[in-house]
């Protein structure tokens, strides 16, 4: 009878002790440094980037597969670079019309959505869009 009671709790115990360690830490959340938006348009464009502190990247379109890369030193440092002088300001009302492309950026727990790009922006937007046209080619 007791082997009844005792298997049941001991196997999930011993199954989580078998697992790696890298394997555990691969599943642990990852510190996001900045996380890019930029969607709308005719097109319906929605890209996405989302930048970790580890230094890779994750990205996607609205069609096709989310792929993840790691950056190069020189690009980590030249974004880390832009990221200083980044001022996230306040987010702009829809603009009227049709056709806009809305930029957002959540850096340092702030959420900021703008349709025109500030002077600070610039190179972090610039940069990101190209981790997005360098990195992102579907297998």
């Amino acid at each position: 009878m007791w082997r009844i009671v005792l298997v049941p709790v001991l196997l999930p115990a011993l199954t989580l002790s078998a697992v790696p360690a890298a394997a555990q830490a691969a599943v642990a959340p990852k510190k996001v440094l900045i996380d890019y938006r930029k969607q709308g348009g005719f097109a319906g464009l929605d890209d996405h980037v989302i930048v970790y502190a580890n230094g890779c990247v994750r990205l996607s379109h609205r069609t096709g597969p989310v792929v993840d890369k790691c950056l190069t030193g020189k690009e980590q440092r030249r974004l880390h670079t832009y990221l200083k002088g980044l001022k996230l300001g306040r987010s702009e009302p829809t603009p009227q019309g049709a056709d806009f492309l809305k930029y957002t950026l959540v850096y340092e727990k702030h959420r900021v959505s703008r349709y025109t790009l500030p002077p600070s922006w610039q190179p972090v937007v610039q940069q990101l869009d190209k981790f997005m046209v360098k990195y992102w080619a579907p297998d």
